[in-house]
């Protein structure tokens, strides 16, 4: 009942443009949590750096405030839920710009590895996804041992971090007990910013490293084999033995189209072995048009049929194979031939006028 893993052993083949994007259209994208949370550390970095100063001032004076006048506030009644929407009001305000400069650091962790995308496909219920077999498949498959080696390194790499940055301050640390409450805010932040920037410079190789290997896995999955390259071939540019027979009934309805044309024609001009062009004209046409024309075969039908019509057949073969080289059916004759064609009309517009063939 459950869908099998698809092969990939015949997979070999460099991906298209057109199955990466529809990879893309199927929401199936480059994605690395760790690039994700390198940003989201980054854009914290910088929040501590750039607010805390005055977000702490700020809510430094608002409890100050509420402290002092403690004695004079009233919570009777409706009084205590304005105070709490006056002191929530305040809190949004004072911390809205930095949670809105981390919700951009999310967002931009996701955008800086793929544009944007809208799909619904992975929503969608698949019995692989309950399936016991897929699932122990999945458990110790390359992408589950990978991330948690990454895990591994991860704890390992922060661990040794944590370490390094706050042994040296252990004894500043335990004298905090007896320090002013504004010191210790001045260390903690401190402390927290040196810890915090080193994490961030280690995260970063991380990051790169892991979406790298992301970048490879997805490309590997993203691999065609020959019956796929076919297959989308027969897609966008059609089955090739479909585009034959439908060449070959364009061709037989343009022969059929011209032979029925030929009893219109003027003169037809041949090359005896090879060419034969039907050209029409009327008096008042601002120059002869080529209603049939064709090699080998069709030439020769096209001279029978000539022929079962009394149409003059003239042997001129430069000018039969220029023409048949330059002019389309249903189109005039170029100006540079008016010349060569207009001699062979008006011969054998003489040789109707003599009465003779």
């Amino acid at each position: 009942m459950a869908d099998e893993q698809p092969d990939t052993s015949e997979k070999t083949e460099d991906p298209t443009q057109k199955r990466l994007d529809d990879a893309l259209q199927r929401g199936d994208v480059v994605k690395s949590q760790e690039v994700s949370t390198w940003f989201i550390m980054a854009g914290a970095t910088l929040v501590l750096i750039a607010f805390s100063g005055g977000v702490g001032a700020h809510l430094t004076t608002t409890m100050r405030g509420l402290i002092a006048n403690a004695y004079d506030i009233r919570t009777e009644g409706p009084a205590l839920p304005r105070l709490f929407e006056k002191l929530g009001g305040e809190l949004i305000a004072t911390l809205a710009i930095p949670f809105l400069l981390l919700m951009l650091a999310a967002l931009a962790g996701n955008l800086i590895q793929h544009r944007l995308v809208w799909s619904y496909e992975t929503l969608a219920p698949k019995l692989s996804r309950i399936s016991v077999n897929a699932g122990f498949k999945r458990m110790f498959s390359t992408q589950a041992i990978a991330n948690f080696a990454k895990g591994l390194v991860k704890l390992v790499l922060v661990g040794a971090v944590l370490i390094a940055v706050m042994w040296p301050e252990r004894q500043r640390m335990q004298n905090l007990l007896w320090t002013d409450a504004g010191a210790v805010l001045a260390l903690a932040k401190t402390l927290a910013l040196k810890l915090m920037g080193t994490v961030v410079a280690i995260m970063a190789i991380i990051a790169a490293a892991d979406y790298l290997f992301q970048y490879r896995q997805w490309y590997e999955r993203q691999k065609m084999s020959l019956r796929d390259l076919k297959e989308e071939f027969k897609q966008t540019e059609g089955d090739p033995k479909i585009r034959g027979k439908m060449r070959q009934v364009r061709q037989g309805r343009m022969r059929k189209r011209m032979i029925a044309a030929v009893p219109k024609a003027a003169v037809i001009i041949t090359n005896p072995t090879h060419y034969s062009v039907a050209l029409q004209y009327e008096r008042g046409m601002a120059a002869p048009v080529c209603v049939a024309k064709g090699v080998d075969a069709l030439a020769l039908k096209i001279r029978e049929v000539a022929g079962e019509h009394r149409i003059p057949i003239v042997e001129n073969p430069p000018l039969a194979r220029t023409l048949h080289a330059t002019v389309e059916v249903d189109q005039a004759i170029p100006p540079e031939h008016y010349k060569a064609v207009a001699e062979v009309i008006g011969y054998v517009m003489r040789l109707r006028r003599g009465g003779r063939r």
